[in-house]
């Protein structure tokens, strides 16, 4: 099968193509390298597959239709995963156009020239943020989601309802996969598990917002890439799927467990909660269980071990 993956030299974009060529598929890599964060940290995302026969790399940006024109003009894509987003919640605070530019607008660029080619898969990255401050927990697919709490958050609902729109209309089929904070090897440099090991390490201070005490849905990036791949495998008329581990764990917690792998003691710097910030985050995956064969098994005291081994590796990233 033919593969376009937009923001694919990212952490979890490079993860998957990875995984889709070791399964003998092509992948188109489309990513404009932005900086959000060093443009080293993606580049080393996809240095080992830069060489791949079955591997291409296109920089570009989703809101340059002409460019899109020329990609899907190139290939004839079975699939369309996309990935690609003008990341984070509380920079979007800051700058709510610029999320809604990219996010919004290059999505329906996506959405409309996939319909117009006749994509037969499009899946479309979501996110746990869409639940803002659910009272509910486990979050269910069945809630509403009509209260998002950060310019990110609702910028990815709105890109759902769009999905929706463009299935409804134009029967494109349309699988949304809501992930709830992934984390592993090449997590983003600003996630809190990345961003508290590199302070450890160095023996300097982690910002911590609140009272230690909100908990999230810390999900391994192998359990993410099976649940992509079972979706892509099962993507037919319009789905919403919560991808996550279906476990809580405390700040505090994690703090902990990061100073016991790290082997030093955390310096906690203690700031008021931050605005945007859900005080929870856990995931009903029953549905992707029952629908899609979902099923993952990466608690957060192997998966952590694993992230530090692969951070004390890439030396550099201390720096």
């Amino acid at each position: 099968m033919r593969f376009l993956v937009t923001g694919g030299a990212g952490f979890i974009g490079s993860h998957l193509c990875e995984r889709l060529i070791q399964k003998d598929h092509f992948v188109v890599c489309l990513d404009n390298f932005n900086n959000y964060y060093p443009l080293k940290i993606k580049r080393r995302n996809i240095q080992s597959l830069i060489s791949q026969k079955r591997f291409r790399l296109i920089e570009g940006d989703i809101l340059d239709w002409k460019l899109l024109e020329k990609v899907y003009h190139k290939d004839q894509f079975d699939v369309v995963v996309h990935l690609a987003a003008r990341a984070g919640v509380r920079p979007s605070i800051q700058n709510p156009q610029l999320y809604q530019k990219v996010n919004i607008e290059g999505t329906v660029n996506l959405l409309e020239i996939s319909a117009q080619r006749g994509i037969s898969k499009f899946i479309f990255a979501s996110s746990s943020s869409v639940y803002g401050n659910n009272a509910k927990v486990p979050f269910s697919e069945e809630d509403r989601v009509d209260f998002p709490i950060s310019p990110y958050a609702a910028t990815k609902k709105a890109c759902e309802l769009l999905a929706y729109t463009y299935h409804s209309l134009r029967s494109l089929p349309v699988t949304c996969l809501r992930f709830f904070t992934v984390y592993g090897p090449r997590q983003r440099p600003d996630m809190a598990i990345h961003k508290f090991t590199k302070l450890i390490t160095q023996g300097e201070e982690i910002p911590l917002f609140g009272d230690g005490t909100s908990r999230r849905d810390y999900t391994y990036i192998t359990d993410i890439i099976d649940g992509v791949e079972k979706a892509i495998e099962k993507c037919d008329g319009f789905r919403i799927y919560n991808l996550g581990e279906s476990q809580t764990v405390e700040l505090n917690v994690l703090i902990r467990l990061l100073e016991e792998v790290v082997g030093k003691p955390a310096k906690i710097k203690r700031l008021p909660d931050q605005q945007g910030d859900a005080a929870v985050t856990y995931a009903d995956v029953s549905k992707a269980r029952r629908e899609l064969g979902y099923s993952p098994h990466v608690s957060i005291q192997e998966g952590i071990p694993k992230f530090v081994e692969w951070f004390i590796q890439e030396s550099d990233l201390k720096d």
